[in-house]
């Protein structure tokens, strides 16, 4: 007895995007070993790497963005860079090889992968401690000093902002700079908060991956519940149901992308061990919008935790 089984007629029938084939997705679920497992629609510099504790994991997240960082500046480049919030360990890394290596970071200019919004696309102010641009201020630009990101480069998700970032990118990218992705991969495979239910209203693919961004997004209940575990203290009812987000029509345009997937909760309990096994093994498609990620090159830092066995524990 299983969610096949049981879910017609349930509660649940309906609840999850349309395009979700569960029987693939449990099929997608293989032996931990085999998680590293070249799959024939990744891309050839698409390698996913297996972390064993969690301070390994932001410590090689966290010296792969700053090796971007340091690598376009000895290269006379600028470098676009779409920032999450979530993971977030990795920026104390960042800033602490950045100041060893003293990188300063005038040719960098970073771009907020989303933020919360309300119907209207309104966010919450800068000085909130929910807010992202709070995150990212107190977790990375103010700790690197002299050697931060111009606040005039730091471009943050903002209804008015949000709309600019095609332009900008595409006017750094006519100039040289690559542009780098760095992600988390949510509960319900989203990237940024692009949702697999926003799949359902393009006509076809292509219209899908040229989507640049949505203001005021409506985000789905599991990302919503998510988000109350891992930011809110379980608390729901800080958590606002919209957000304005960046789409594949910009993140598909990355030259390299970096991917954090750390979802562990401790005595033996996860959130994201299926949805890491989906992003990887799935197959491309606008219902899973992970599911593109092994197409860029890039890596994907993972806790091994999440590769399994994905069993019953009863916790």
């Amino acid at each position: 007895m299983n969610f096949n089984d049981t879910v017609k007629g349930s509660a649940l029938e309906g609840f999850y995007p349309a395009g979700w084939d569960f029987e693939k997705i449990d099929q997608c679920i293989g032996a931990p070993e085999t998680i590293l497992d070249r799959q024939a629609h990744w891309n050839k510099d698409f390698n996913p790497v297996k972390c064993q504790s969690l301070g390994e994991f932001e410590t090689y997240m966290g010296h792969e963005i700053a090796m971007q960082i340091r690598l376009a500046k000895e290269r006379g480049e600028k470098l676009a860079i779409i920032l999450p919030v979530g993971p977030m360990g990795m920026y104390k890394w960042v800033v602490y090889f950045l100041s060893e290596w003293k990188v300063k970071c005038d040719h960098v200019y970073t771009f907020n992968m989303d933020e919360w919004a309300d119907s209207e696309g309104n966010t919450l102010s800068p000085d909130n401690s929910g807010a992202f641009q709070y995150a990212m201020e107190k977790a990375l630009f103010e700790p690197l000093g002299e050697l931060t990101v111009p606040s005039s480069q730091r471009n943050f998700a903002t209804k008015d902002n949000l709309p600019t970032y095609p332009e900008k990118i595409a006017a750094l990218k006519a100039e040289g700079a690559k542009l780098v992705l760095v992600y988390g991969i949510g509960r319900m495979c989203h990237i940024a908060f692009w949702e697999p239910t926003f799949a359902a209203d393009y006509d076809n693919v292509a219209d899908w991956e040229k989507a640049p961004y949505r203001i005021a997004a409506k985000i789905h209940p599991l990302t919503v519940e998510q988000n109350a575990l891992t930011s809110f203290k379980s608390r729901t009812t800080l958590v606002p149901c919209r957000a304005n987000t960046i789409g594949p029509g910009l993140f598909l345009q990355a030259d390299y992308a970096i991917g954090g997937a750390d979802g562990t909760l401790g005595r033996g309990m996860q959130w994201q061990g299926m949805s890491l096994w989906m992003t990887l093994r799935y197959g491309k498609t606008p219902w899973i919008t992970s599911s593109y990620i092994p197409t860029l090159a890039g890596r994907l830092f993972f806790l091994d935790e999440l590769a399994g066995p994905l069993v019953a524990e009863c916790n």
